[in-house]
């Protein structure tokens, strides 16, 4: 069961990933290798992950030349873009806390003066080229282009790419193709050329905050770790039966009442915002889910009359609660004052309303549930299902917003809106009948089935997360994976998203990734690095 699971429920959504023509050619470049008097590479060759659509690499190595490295912009520059570049900087060279300003503009300055981009075979600087305009904070968003070609040789290094998100995936990738000597005091990176782009639009991992609250600063690094997998979404479930953690602004009880403790365990907006903005410098959506009728205990404190009250087999109330009543006209001025707060707050166009294991049994018993359905002339309790999700749906519509539901209610026979996207989570392990019906009736669809966190085994078993593919229906149009619980497994769990899967040769990329993530301070579960 889907609320069984009580430390982070994560998962993969429209998974990201790179299309099928994967090409890796070592014979693009001569098979020669420079030879450096001072230290050796401890590698190879980095390894970029997940595997780009194109890849054509070398044994030619360059140096790095670090001491003096830039990133120059070409093309469209802005304060995002700046930022990057700052960032990677550190990542590459490891300087944390150094103050990257002053060295770059002195080691720009330098190597203009005395014109050695290029010395002794090595790499000076990246040219980054970003062809449309970058500037005034733009929000990621559904369907943004993150292609990228990235090309490295004796001649230079170049980055191209027409947005700002596709220049940051492939930030991304040449941070992850420079690696250390033995002694870390040189840096190497292969003779390459990529070119690179989403296989799906929408690749994400959903983090639950309401059973197992995860403080900010973890938020945060969680976020740095979907961006070095090139994730760009992260589905923050928020809230659930468990506690409240969102701090509203309107009705301000809903947490000081329903949060696990209303001054620690809170998300204030300031914090909403500082996640979202961190984010966003990413190229990275932040999803919100506000799951409703069911899945809405935490609710009832901050809001009485919210909640259907239950009856025993007496015929009188017996207190305890069910899900959110659809009865009355004051629930829907509830949600439509708490969701134009939230449509404010989490500023992507889509919103996910939940709307799964909503149980009858409390509907059942109220009789002022049954009398409201004989005047407004609802047969049954899927009928009645239908009619709350229906003016919710209009609700959020009417807020300029798209949104997400889980799968029951389509199973269920609700009528939904054509535009409606369906994420299928119970299909486990192959989600292609479900896939079927759901886009058969004319919905989008996202899979989360075969990447659930309760399919818990000891040892490696990324592979059978790595094995299903969305591709295996023709019927999909998104995809969604769940994950693991920490950062250390974001990529392995995604393995899937290389073109081609060859799950014995696949194990070293995932080492190579958790190591990585472990040098950046990243938490990760415990493994072996050298």
């Amino acid at each position: 069961m889907k609320s069984s699971i009580i430390f982070l429920f994560c998962y993969l959504a429209f998974a990201f990933s790179l299309n099928n023509n994967f090409q890796f050619d070592t014979r693009y470049f001569p098979k020669s290798v420079n030879a450096f008097p001072f230290d050796t590479p401890a590698v190879k060759e980095g390894l970029p992950t997940p595997l780009p659509k194109v890849w054509k690499t070398s044994n030619s190595v360059l140096n790095v030349q670090n001491s003096g490295f830039v990133f120059e912009s070409t093309g469209s520059s802005c304060d995002d873009l700046t930022a990057a570049f700052e960032r990677y900087y550190k990542i590459l060279f490891d300087t944390p806390g150094e103050s990257f300003n002053k060295d770059y503009s002195w080691s720009k300055a330098y190597r203009q003066k005395y014109g050695i981009w290029n010395r002794n075979g090595g790499i000076g600087a990246l040219y980054v080229n970003v062809e449309t305009s970058c500037s005034g904070k733009p929000m990621p968003a559904f369907g943004m282009d993150e292609d990228y070609t990235l090309n490295i040789s004796s001649a230079g290094a170049k980055l191209e790419a027409k947005t700002l998100w596709g220049a940051l995936r492939g930030l991304e990738t040449f941070s992850q193709l420079v690696y250390s000597s033995s002694s870390g005091q040189m840096w190497y990176v292969n003779e390459t050329m990529i070119e690179d782009g989403p296989r799906f639009p929408h690749r994400g991992f959903l983090v639950d905050t309401s059973r197992h609250y995860v403080e900010k600063n973890i938020l945060l690094q969680f976020v740095s770790a979907l961006s070095m997998a090139k994730y760009n979404v992260f589905h923050w479930h928020i809230v659930d039966s468990q506690s409240f953690p969102y701090q509203s602004r309107v009705y301000p009880d809903l947490s000081q009442k329903g949060a696990y403790n209303p001054q620690t365990h809170i998300y204030s907006p300031e914090d909403i915002a500082d996640v979202i903005e961190y984010a966003r410098q990413r190229g990275i959506r932040v999803v919100a889910e506000f799951d409703t009728p069911g899945h809405s205990l935490s609710w009832g404190p901050g809001q009485p009359g919210l909640l259907t009250p239950c009856y025993g087999s007496d015929g009188k109330p017996d207190g305890t609660f069910g899900p959110i009543d659809p009865s009355k006209n004051s629930t829907y001025e509830f949600i439509e004052k708490l969701f134009s707060e939230v449509s404010q707050v989490f500023p992507d166009q889509y919103l996910h309303l939940g709307g799964d294991e909503v149980s009858f049994t409390c509907w059942q018993s109220n009789p002022d549930i049954k009398a409201f359905m004989v005047k407004a002339g609802i047969a049954d309790y899927v009928g009645l299902e239908s009619y709350y999700i229906s003016r919710v749906t209009d609700i959020v519509q009417k807020l300029n917003k798209q949104y997400i539901i889980w799968q029951e209610p389509v199973d269920n026979g609700v009528k939904l809106a054509k535009d409606t996207v369906v994420n299928i989570w119970k299909a486990n392990p192959d989600p292609s009948a479900e896939m079927a019906k759901v886009t058969g009736k004319g919905y989008q669809s996202i899979t989360s089935a075969c990447w659930y966190l309760n399919r818990v085994a000891y040892g490696e078993n990324w592979q059978s997360y790595y094995a299903c593919d969305p591709q295996v229906s023709t019927y999909s149009l998104f995809f969604t994976p769940s994950i693991s619980l920490v950062a250390a497994l974001v990529k392995c769990r995604g393995q899937r998203l290389e073109s081609n899967w060859r799950p014995n040769g696949s194990t070293g990329s995932c080492v190579h990734h958790r190591c990585r993530l472990q040098s950046y301070h990243v938490s990760v579960l415990v493994f072996e690095c050298d």
